[in-house]
């Protein structure tokens, strides 16, 4: 009989690609587990990029099955579909019944699963999977920094929520930088909220679980694993094991040839600037405007993933056209910036663009997924984040990890042309810039040590797998 591990992702992709890399990262080491991935739908995935993504993955890894709980509609007093923190911890707990079915019907016809491994955010479903006796890790598929304010947030809490009011504060966690008020989550701004609260259980759920799967690497973030290890973030109960597995990437495959690939073929090493903000990353045309002239007037060449801008009353979610170059960027900025510059609408592989000998500068929305395809390729950054923990984000690459530097914004996030050519200039030309490269090749190489034969992460891994073996 398989031993069988049951991994249960948050929705979004941004979730449940590093939970199919964990996936795979299990059965390259142990190929005798079965890995089952639980699926869910909630508004905010239209399922244009997840389902091609699930059909290529039970493709080309068939010991990964998906299993897709039915799909439930949505209470009248479902949260904004803007605040997606939100909607995936209420959807969460409503899938508890359709889920608690599907793992009574496994056990039925199997045997009882190894193990479980959840997403924090499916944190309402942790005791459905203790109630069927199922041993439960979570997952946090963000950093351990991160991970040290969640953990110490339900005994933080109420300091929090005085402190948040005030822009000109710092709130410190253990192993973690302080982080200016403005730079927390966005949750963490309606502390009246379904997200905020939803936090707060999963920092009282997390201790009472198996253990933790990070994905980071301990020399990327050492004084926050440290800091969880030794209980300072979980004062009033016992630590919980943390396992740093990371960095997960996803594996590009066979990269079906695109043309930015080629173009990057004929750049010189190291000279091209990318520029990325992920699939939710959308900006108005004012800013688009700000970017084209940024770019232009910083002389060095680039790489620039161009979305079309947001309606009025539009959803980032929401479908979108394909841009019209014509109206978005400044007249004859193809032209002069041609050979030096190009524009991809909509994607790019990001993970075969970084890894090219060509790029030496990322322009980042500061998505932890993309902070490690990055590292990974030792590729320096410069940070603008635009939602959920991305602010945290930047604060720990700028002054913590020191792999980035950090956009100046004005009022409502505006970045100028001005601002963007002095930090591509920085990153590409000065001083502090070959700081930042320096210390992004030295993390480059920590990390291929930490996966490679007697690594911190491939230790930790295996360890956990033995004692799935032993369970």
């Amino acid at each position: 009989m398989e031993d069988t591990i049951v991994l249960y992702p948050s929705p979004g992709m941004g979730h449940l690609v590093p939970m199919v890399e964990l996936g795979k990262l299990i059965l390259t080491h142990n190929p005798s587990f079965s890995i089952i991935i639980l699926s869910t739908t909630v508004p905010f995935d239209t399922g244009s990029t997840t389902a091609p993504y699930i059909s290529r993955v039970s493709t080309t890894t068939p010991s990964i099955h998906f299993h897709h709980l039915p799909t439930i509609s949505p209470p009248s007093t479902s949260s904004s579909i803007n605040n997606i923190a939100a909607l995936a911890f209420e959807f969460t707990g409503l899938y508890n019944p359709n889920l608690h079915y599907a793992l009574e019907t496994l056990i039925s016809q199997k045997s009882r699963p190894k193990a479980s491994i959840i997403d924090f955010f499916c944190s309402p479903s942790f005791e459905v999977f203790t109630s069927l006796h199922i041993p439960t890790y979570y997952f946090c598929p963000s950093s351990a920094s991160g991970l040290s304010c969640l953990l110490l947030l339900p005994t933080t809490h109420q300091t929090i929520i005085e402190k948040i009011k005030d822009p000109n504060t710092s709130i410190e966690f253990p192993g973690v930088p302080p982080i200016p008020t403005p730079d927390m989550p966005v949750p963490f701004f309606d502390t009246e909220g379904i997200a905020f609260k939803g936090l707060i259980s999963a920092g009282i759920s997390i201790p009472k679980s198996s253990g933790i799967l990070t994905n980071t690497f301990c020399a990327f973030e050492p004084r926050a694993v440290k800091a969880i290890s030794d209980g300072l973030c979980t004062p009033n109960s016992p630590a919980p094991p943390i396992y740093c597995i990371g960095p997960l990437i996803e594996d590009s495959g066979e990269v079906h040839e695109h043309d930015c690939l080629r173009w990057l073929d004929s750049q010189p090493r190291q000279s091209v600037v990318f520029l990325c903000f992920g699939s939710m990353g959308l900006f108005k045309a004012e800013q688009l405007m700000e970017i084209a002239i940024g770019l232009e007037k910083s002389g060095h060449r680039f790489l620039w993933v161009l979305r079309s801008p947001p309606a009025d009353g539009e959803t980032k979610s929401s479908a979108k056209p394909e841009p019209d170059l014509d109206v978005l960027l400044p007249n004859g900025f193809l032209d002069r910036t041609r050979g030096r510059g190009l524009v991809v609408m909509k994607w790019a592989p990001q993970v075969a663009v970084l890894s090219h000998d060509s790029v030496g500068g990322f322009v980042t929305h500061c998505g932890w997924n993309s902070i490690l395809e990055a590292v990974r390729a030792g590729v320096p950054m410069v940070g603008w984040p635009l939602y959920a923990e991305q602010r945290l984000n930047r604060v720990l690459l700028v002054e913590e990890m020191k792999v980035a530097l950090a956009l100046e914004e004005s009022e409502g996030g505006f970045v100028s042309a001005d601002e963007l050519e002095k930090r591509v200039r920085e990153l590409m030309d000065s001083v502090s810039g070959k700081g930042v490269r320096e210390r992004v090749r030295e993390m480059k190489d920590c990390a291929e040590a930490a996966l490679g034969e007697g690594g911190t992460s491939r230790v930790a891994l295996a360890e956990l797998a033995e004692s799935w073996k032993k369970s």
